[in-house]
């Protein structure tokens, strides 16, 4: 594996009884770089990502994450990444604090480095006045935001996240991506699994997959110049149409 290289992945493979949901996927991510794991739902994105973060073995193929061995090495991954679910990121049953102090602890911070990184989180969202309200009763896109904080509490080398500006309002989105930024700013690298094709422009590179299997890889600018396209959607169209 490369110094630079974060995430390497050689003809991973993930079979389901007669249906193969990843189909021989190869590709490197870099440190720092903002990678979309692009596809229509259904296209595989979300099974290849488990395999990445170990949570489901692969079938074939190879996958290092962060220098570690996704078969034999998982336990070694979990801690260093960082992961945010789109169906799951926090408990709407616990309040802001509770929910990053139970975190935290899962994540192995001491108390007084979970004190210190609450307060700065709080802070940091403008979130004094909801601090000790219930998840819950919460807009979903301070949601989005506060759990992808929390995923970022024990300062990950990679942070995974499944489709996590689904159902937020534009303006969200954006405020969403301007986080993301900051954090690839500062030298973690962002694992993005999206179907919004205007969120691809804000990546360093993207894959895009379709039926299981890698149709494209390379920085949007690059991929519709090749495909001779205005958008990135039109370049995803072409893909899938043919």
């Amino acid at each position: 594996m490369m110094e630079d290289t974060v995430i390497q992945v050689e003809g991973l493979t993930k079979v389901f009884g007669d249906f193969t949901a990843v189909n021989n996927i190869s590709f490197h991510v870099k440190k720092g770089e903002i990678f979309g794991f692009l596809g229509a739902n259904g296209a595989g994105k979300t099974t290849a990502m488990k395999m990445l973060i170990g949570i489901s073995a692969p079938s074939s193929g190879l996958a290092h994450v962060a220098g570690f061995d996704v078969y034999t090495q998982t336990e070694s991954i979990k801690k260093t990444i960082g992961y945010m679910s789109q169906k799951f990121a926090l408990y709407d049953d616990l309040t802001v604090k509770e929910n990053i102090r139970f975190f935290g602890g899962i994540y192995g911070l001491s108390k007084a480095r979970i004190s210190q990184k609450s307060n700065q989180l709080i802070e940091e969202l403008g979130l004094e006045k909801v601090a000790k309200s219930l998840v819950g009763s919460l807009p979903l896109g301070w949601k989005q935001k506060i759990a992808f904080s929390v995923a970022m509490l024990h300062d990950p080398k990679i942070v995974f996240l499944d489709e996590p500006t689904g159902g937020v309002d534009p303006i969200t989105r954006r405020q969403f991506w301007e986080m993301i930024y900051k954090a690839a700013n500062n030298g973690t690298t962002i694992f993005v699994t999206t179907h919004y094709m205007d969120e691809a422009e804000y990546c360093d590179r993207v894959s895009i997959m379709v039926d299981g299997r890698i149709e494209a890889l390379d920085t949007p600018k690059n991929l519709k110049h090749h495909y001779r396209s205005e958008s990135m959607n039109d370049v995803f169209l072409k893909l899938a149409r043919s």
